[in-house]
């Protein structure tokens, strides 16, 4: 039996107009079995629709790479980072504004730290925030 941690951090950004936005994790920490599907959770508030909700991955000691988006709006659209992660999805709850990160088939190599983000669309050339 395999054990991997799994984390959540918070990230808070703000729009242009005053209006503030905020993201959190529903639980600092997960521990969970090798093989099992996990879901981690962030609730947001202050978007709109339009926005994006973004998943980062960062393993101690290198970058945070980017895993998906997913766009607040009716049809939810996802886009993947290239290449994509194959055992890694999104679901937007709207009415809960709640975004989840499902990973399936958890191994160890799922250990890292894991950021939800909320912002406006960024180009494939900029990053969001440096760390």
């Amino acid at each position: 039996m395999i054990l991997c941690t799994v984390y959540e951090v918070l990230l808070i950004s703000s729009t242009g107009n005053g209006s503030a936005q905020s993201i959190e994790p529903l639980k600092d920490k997960m521990q969970v079995h090798a093989d099992q599907t996990v879901t981690l959770s962030c609730k947001y508030s202050g978007s709109s629709s339009g926005d994006y909700l973004h998943w980062y991955r960062q393993y101690p000691g290198s970058r945070p790479e980017f895993l998906l988006r997913i766009m607040v709006s009716k049809n939810k659209n996802i886009l993947h980072a290239t290449p994509k992660f194959e055992r890694l999805d999104a679901e937007l709850n709207e009415a809960d504004n709640k975004v989840d990160l499902i990973i399936s088939s958890t191994a160890v190599s799922d250990s890292a730290l894991y950021y939800c983000a909320l912002g406006r669309c960024f180009s494939s050339a900029s990053s969001p925030f440096r760390l």
